[in-house]
């Protein structure tokens, strides 16, 4: 699986009609589509932390829901996605929903989050491009798409959102937030802005504040799609298909997804056997991690825009808990309440030294659950079975 959670061991498949189809320019859900199980908050102006425009004008928050919020209240939990996820957390492919749910492996019946017994909350972040008012969204003023024109969001912009969704649902109080990657850094944000709302958290492979490297590696992603001719500065979104910026989006999730795996897990997958019976030396064959890398990030580009990409990942490259608070340890002490710090031995995006220290200023926390994988970042949805356990245990002593 890849960050947002979605399968990727059918890669050599790539193949077929559907394979040869011209790549949308944008792939983000609009207005008038099939909804899905979408449904939606309008909230108005949204007030923006950093963006010199102040708010976002006529934001619409996309969300799903399961299950039934008790007489208590006290059996609400949100889920938030990473990256390219979205509101989508279980359920098949269907109809509105380029694919099945991304964490079909946590939620569900007889699953840690059942919604037999939680009330399971998801939206998909301002910014996003599955539903909620991002870059492909109507312009209030004319009807256009944002394009170039969408503002710079942070994580505690996201949050601000989901705040409000939670006012609107009326949760006063999650029994737990949990999510990875992006998910974890949100789950993080809601416990310092509001900890009074907080019940628990367990943000798994993530981070309370991303560092140089992982703003290195996200800077390399946002600098191929602006370099792609076709991005056209933000604004493609009248492009016919095979015209938008799929070259610069793919060449984004194939550095992304180099990240998400281990070194060890690509070369015991893959080393330097060749795709097919193309020699990849001087003859234009390639290598199986080529074919590999290649089929994500058309992949990619067939569920997801390429504006909506670099705002989120410049949104990950300002999360910092402690901006503005004191620093991170100064914000991580307004959250006492339990947490469930989750990490990937094996993962070099997010490694494990992240969630040390992210444990070791969290007084609620008891120490890191380490997931042992090979496989790196993506260990954390590839390995379900350590951490649905490490989640069953911890959402049971709550």
């Amino acid at each position: 699986m890849d960050d947002d959670g979605i399968e990727t061991d059918a890669w050599a498949a790539d193949q077929g009609p559907a394979a040869d189809a011209p790549l949308p320019a944008s792939a983000a859900w609009r207005e008038g589509d099939h909804p899905g199980r979408r449904s939606f908050l309008r909230l108005g102006d949204l007030p923006l932390e950093a963006d010199p425009m102040g708010v976002l004008p006529g934001t619409t928050l996309a969300y799903e829901t399961w299950g039934e919020l008790n007489a208590a209240g006290d059996n609400a939990i949100y889920v938030a996605h990473a990256l390219t996820g979205d509101s989508h957390v279980w359920g098949p492919s269907e109809p509105g929903h380029h694919t099945g749910g991304w964490w079909n492996a946590m939620v569900g019946p007889g699953r840690p989050i059942d919604p037999a017994r939680h009330f399971v909350v998801s939206a998909n972040v301002i910014g996003g491009c599955q539903g909620s008012t991002g870059p492909a969204s109507a312009h209030p003023v004319d009807g256009k798409p944002w394009g170039s024109r969408f503002p710079y969001v942070t994580m505690r912009d996201m949050v601000a959102a989901e705040i409000a969704l939670a006012d609107h649902l009326g949760v006063d109080r999650w029994r737990l937030i949990t999510g990875p990657s992006m998910g974890g850094m949100r789950a993080i944000e809601w416990a310092v802005t509001v900890p009074e709302r907080v019940g628990a958290i367990a943000p798994v492979g993530s981070t309370a504040a991303t560092t140089a490297d992982q703003i290195a590696w996200s800077t390399s992603q946002v600098a191929a799609i602006s370099a792609d001719p076709k991005f056209r500065g933000g604004d493609y979104y009248d492009a016919a298909d095979g015209d938008g910026p799929h070259v610069g989006l793919g060449i984004a999730r194939m550095i992304a997804h180099t990240t998400y795996r281990s070194e060890g897990e690509l070369a015991d997958r893959f080393g330097r056997s060749f795709q097919g019976d193309g020699d990849p030396i001087g003859k234009g064959g390639l290598f199986a991690v080529q074919s590999y890398l290649r089929h994500h990030g058309r992949k990619l580009a067939r569920r997801f825009d390429a504006n909506t990409y670099v705002r989120l990942a410049q949104a990950i490259q300002s999360h910092d808990v402690g901006r503005g608070r004191g620093g991170v340890e100064t914000a991580l002490a307004r959250y006492t309440g339990p947490a469930l710090v989750i990490a990937v031995d094996s993962d070099r995006l997010y490694p494990l030294k992240n969630s040390q220290l992210l444990d070791l200023g969290l007084s609620g926390s008891s120490g890191v659950k380490v997931v042992h994988s090979p496989v790196g970042h993506d260990g954390f949805l590839v390995e379900s079975g350590q951490l649905n356990a490490f989640i069953a245990e911890f959402e049971a002593g709550l």
